[in-house]
């Protein structure tokens, strides 16, 4: 099979091609006037995301077995990762937790978004507990509710053991037993402290990234691998769901999926075709069993050979009732057709249709705040959506420590107010959008670009582990007290 490179897929993980707009509702023009707190409502949740494997380090510590990322980050001395980093240290928020739920507290956030690490409670993936990996966990949840912070778990950010990697990870149906035996773990031990909690972290990202395009862990590179992890990750979005829900009294369950309003190049047959196929790979594929719809498989032959790998009754265990769905979003999508295997998709780069250079992020992302508004409609177009949260939205730039020992980041403070006013936009027109999830605390591990692409709202400098807070998060700050 040919190799499919970083380019050509690298931003894959977006689309759409539905109704723009969402009907019965009008078009509204937000004034170009400063908003306040207040205006998103009283019972707004407002809040800050961050991952384990991008920020914890501790990567062998207290008992912790390696994961999918730590196998993937050392391999062939680095290679995979743009800057040939690991996170093994990362930000250190195994030893510095504390002193960033204070950052976290001082920036004026009332809900902090964290994910536990699987191999770090149970190193093996199952069986034997790591009595200090709970014991962590226990002390970062004590550590918020001290603190006055509501702690919003993610049972998976990417970080899969790699003991169940070993044994096929994704690829084997027996991660759906997996996966529920970890979830009814956490739910037991933290549920009576913890009623928000999210299954997993962007489906459409690992699947795609890990078992089709092979850039991300485990970087495998399989048509078939691929359909396997997308149909057993779907019958756990929605079989974890359950388990969290019996285990958990008076619990808040959702699962986060990545979005990104698509368009075509042109409005030509074959480039409405690719949006179209993009849409369904990256933007319905997960999201619509879960609401009890199946799999999009309409007018894309490849996603029809996923009923190969279903079982008598996985239809009617793909759906889950939800009390909330996380929504995120970074950037529109501009799509054409191109050979492929299996999409006969690309996405354009950003330079390719004369975006200026302000308004291209370090990922090679267009900054497209209408992209916000476009897609929370898209998605309010579902008759059965329970609530929606953002639940990640941010922007990498080139920071830089200036004289005064501050980080001013004008260009990131700039793009938090163009997205939170399309959020506001939506809130206006009546989708229900309860609350707004910043990507991220502070600079981290990013994946395959290692320490380069900077989404912090606090610098970390990774060799002294020193923290400053940016011009953005002193903006949200003033913000969210009502100072903005």
């Amino acid at each position: 099979m040919k190799k499919i490179s970083r380019r050509e897929f690298t931003k894959l993980i977006a689309g759409s091609t539905m109704a723009s707009m969402l009907p019965g509702i009008p078009a509204l023009a937000i004034p170009d006037k400063k908003f306040t707190k207040s205006d998103f409502g009283p019972d707004f949740k407002w809040g800050v995301a961050t991952a384990a494997a991008q920020i914890e380090g501790a990567w062998n510590e207290d008992g912790r077995g390696p994961s999918i990322w730590d196998t993937f980050s050392q391999k062939k001395g680095g290679k995979k990762i743009k800057t040939r980093e690991n996170p093994s240290i990362a930000c250190d928020f195994y030893h510095r937790y504390d002193s960033d739920l204070d950052l976290v507290k001082q920036l004026n956030f009332d809900a902090f978004r964290f994910s536990f690490s699987w191999s770090r409670v149970l190193p093996e993936g199952k069986g034997v507990v790591n009595e200090k990996g709970m014991d962590f966990y226990a002390r970062v949840i004590d550590a918020c509710l001290e603190k006055g912070i509501e702690p919003w778990p993610t049972l998976y950010h990417w970080d899969l053991p790699q003991a169940l990697e070993d044994q096929g990870g994704w690829t084997n149906r027996d991660i759906v037993s997996w996966f529920n035996d970890y979830a009814e773990l956490m739910a037991g031990r933290f549920g009576d402290r913890v009623k928000n909690w999210m299954v997993m972290n962007e489906a459409a990202s690992y699947t795609i990234a890990g078992y089709l395009a092979g850039f991300h862990a485990p970087g495998k590179i399989s048509g078939k691998k691929f359909l396997k992890a997308v149909h057993h990750t779907c019958l756990v979005q929605a079989s974890a769901a359950r388990v969290l829900r019996s285990s958990v009294s008076s619990s808040n369950i959702g699962n986060t999926y990545s979005c990104s309003k698509v368009y075509p190049k042109n409005d030509s047959k074959r480039h409405r075709a690719a949006a179209h196929r993009i849409d369904i790979l990256a933007n319905r594929l997960f999201i619509e069993p879960a609401l009890g719809l199946g799999y999009p498989t309409d007018k894309f032959r490849f996603i029809s050979r996923i009923e190969k790998y279903m079982q008598a009754g996985d239809e009617d265990l793909l759906a889950v009732d939800y009390d909330f769905v996380g929504l995120q979003n970074y950037t529109r999508t501009l799509s054409k057709a191109a050979f492929l295997p299996y999409v006969r998709a690309i996405n354009m780069k950003p330079q390719k249709y004369d975006v200026p250079e302000l308004r291209i992020t370090e990922m090679d992302w267009e900054v497209y705040p209408e992209g916000m508004f476009e897609i929370l409609k898209q998605f309010a177009a579902y008759q059965n959506l329970p609530p929606i949260i953002i639940t990640e939205n941010g922007a990498a730039f080139q920071d830089k420590i200036y004289e005064d020992d501050q980080v001013h980041d004008p260009k990131r403070t700039a793009f938090y107010q163009e997205y939170l006013r399309n959020v506001l936009k939506a809130k206006q027109v009546g989708i229900d959008v309860r609350g707004y999830f910043a990507w991220t605390l502070m600079d981290n591990f990013e994946w395959a670009e290692g320490y380069r692409a900077r989404f912090g709202l606090v610098h970390v400098d990774f060799e002294t582990q020193q923290r400053r807070i940016k011009d953005s998060g002193r903006w949200f700050q003033g913000f969210l007290e009502g100072n903005d």
